[in-house]
């Protein structure tokens, strides 16, 4: 049977709960004088009553109360012990949008992944949130960037679309779609699972998504430019779309000769109401496909980040010795401008 407190927690309750309301207080004196006693001590990482999820640590950060998270810390506390739902303390920071307590956390070697029982992730949640701030720094210290939510791993049609990336971008955060990309994100599924890939039926690529959201086009040349497969999507143009352009640059990076010919025959079908997908008409194009290969520099850049994402340090590129303009140019920035 599970228990939502231990017998500890049961007998201490007192001493917990006064610990709880030192921290929220914020009085981080108090709340160290207290620590300094055995019998504060020993409660350090309890959980309080009923109806009390976490402990001392988790009532600090759900307050962003920084100084007596660090007086926490600085007697022992575990930078990763959880609640009742298994959210670690930086779990709660970073739903509480707290920058400097994630910062304290993960500079006490807090795990950027949170705890694997947990549904969700402190990567998913900044995800979504668009904190391109906290995501930084989750990526920095090596947060896995093709996470995915437990509760939809159970649902077939959700499990593989439920990762960070597709998330920055179905809710518009181009700044945390792009930092996901520069961190290894996989650009097709946003998802490594070979097995998980081969249950579905019918997975959904991140720029299908894109295009189904209508993310516009800078999203679906992110994800070009970071080497999606642009044969994976089945594409498919409803009356409304507003998507023509990148449907466009979509059509143009598969090679298709004849974007403006294609693109109007898939519209004449379904003004017809004619259930025909854009993969059925360009068919007798694609076999006259001259191809649009990437240039080499551009297939040097992706190899080079794909084989730095397979050993693992994709999240320490800046630090590798080589020229800055190199350096600029395998994390996509711009060059900088020649002053005569």
């Amino acid at each position: 049977m599970l228990r939502l407190r231990t017998s500890e927690e049961e007998e201490r309750s007192c001493e917990i709960s006064q610990l709880r309301q030192a921290v929220f207080q914020n009085n981080d004196r108090l709340l160290d004088e207290m620590l300094c006693q055995e019998i504060y001590k020993r409660v350090i990482n309890c959980r309080g009553g009923w109806g009390i999820a976490g402990t001392p640590l988790h009532a600090a950060v759900s307050k962003g109360h920084l100084s007596c998270l660090q007086v926490l810390l600085a007697h022992g506390a575990l930078v990763d012990c959880v609640d009742v739902k298994a959210q670690t303390p930086l779990f709660a920071a970073v739903r509480g949008k707290y920058l400097d307590c994630v910062l304290a956390l993960l500079g006490a070697g807090a795990s950027p992944d949170g705890n694997s029982s947990n549904n969700c992730s402190p990567v998913l949640t900044a995800a979504r949130e668009g904190d391109a701030g906290i995501l930084m720094q989750l990526l920095k210290h090596g947060a896995e960037v093709n996470s995915r939510s437990k509760v939809l791993l159970w649902t077939s049609s959700s499990r593989v679309s439920s990762g960070p990336l597709y998330l920055a971008a179905v809710y518009g955060h181009m700044e945390c779609f792009k930092l996901l990309l520069l961190y290894g994100a996989d650009p097709d599924y946003n998802c490594t699972d070979v097995a998980l890939l081969s249950s579905i039926k019918q997975p959904k690529t991140v720029l299908e998504m894109c295009l189904r959201y209508g993310c516009g086009v800078e999203y679906i040349q992110f994800l070009i430019d970071f080497g999606a497969n642009v044969y994976l999507p089945t594409l498919i143009i409803e009356k409304s779309t507003k998507q023509n352009e990148a449907v466009e640059l979509l059509l143009q990076e598969r090679g298709e000769m004849s974007i403006g010919l294609c693109f109007f025959t898939v519209v004449q079908c379904h003004h017809r109401n004619d259930k025909i997908s854009i993969n059925h008409v360009l068919e007798s194009f694609l076999e006259k496909m001259a191809g649009n290969p990437k240039a080499l520099t551009s297939q040097c850049r992706l190899a080079v980040r794909r084989h730095l994402k397979h050993i693992d340090r994709i999240h320490c590129i800046d630090q590798l010795e080589m020229p800055t303009s190199l350096l600029n140019f395998l994390q996509y920035k711009p060059a900088p401008a020649t002053v005569l």
